[in-house]
């Protein structure tokens, strides 16, 4: 006879799978969808990007990504940050929080709470934060395949491992010749 832990890790291991099983149910009833999660403060490189910087990264992001018509674009920043980034990049849904990992908590407060893994085939995280690792992780464990966008250097190595793919905004820099 197991041992109570051992019965309900047993029951949270088959609720999980029984889980699974109905998202894969659900996400067939739905087209492929895209839903692209942008820490516009990471993805500029500044707690509060100018209008310009903001506009800059939507340009470099369009180039490397292809945005399909179904796709969803959420961004988060801090409550300074929120009309440049709405400014800059419209059409987008926005998330404010202001403080440390800020924006990178409304992003993952989405992913937790809007049942992204049922409703998406492919979540991009645009961020380089850690933060997001371990939701990219789970993300992939249910079928999701997770992409995330970074700048060259800001790139935690806990994310670059849970991604299926990493694009990068920007080219590596290289020193300068003296």
């Amino acid at each position: 006879m197991p041992v109570p832990n051992q019965r309900a890790l047993t029951q949270a291991v088959s609720i999980q799978a029984a889980r699974d099983r109905r998202l894969v149910a659900i996400r067939r009833r739905f087209p492929a969808r895209t839903v692209h999660l942008v820490d516009i403060e990471n993805l500029a490189g500044a707690a509060v990007p100018t209008l310009r910087e903001v506009m800059d990264v939507q340009v470099r992001y369009a180039r490397r990504m292809a945005l399909g018509i179904d796709d969803h674009v959420i961004m988060a920043s801090n409550h300074l940050a929120l009309v440049n980034a709405a400014l800059g990049w419209p059409h987008a849904r926005y998330r404010v929080r202001s403080g440390p990992d800020g924006a990178d908590l409304e992003l993952l407060d989405v992913i937790e709470c809007e049942n992204v893994a049922a409703r998406f085939t492919r979540v991009v995280i645009g961020s380089g934060d850690g933060l997001f690792g371990r939701a990219a992780q789970d993300l992939m464990e249910r079928g999701v395949r997770v992409t995330v966008v970074s700048r060259w250097g800001s790139l935690a190595p806990s994310l670059e491992r849970a991604a299926m793919e990493v694009i990068y905004l920007d080219s590596p820099r290289r020193p300068v010749a003296a």
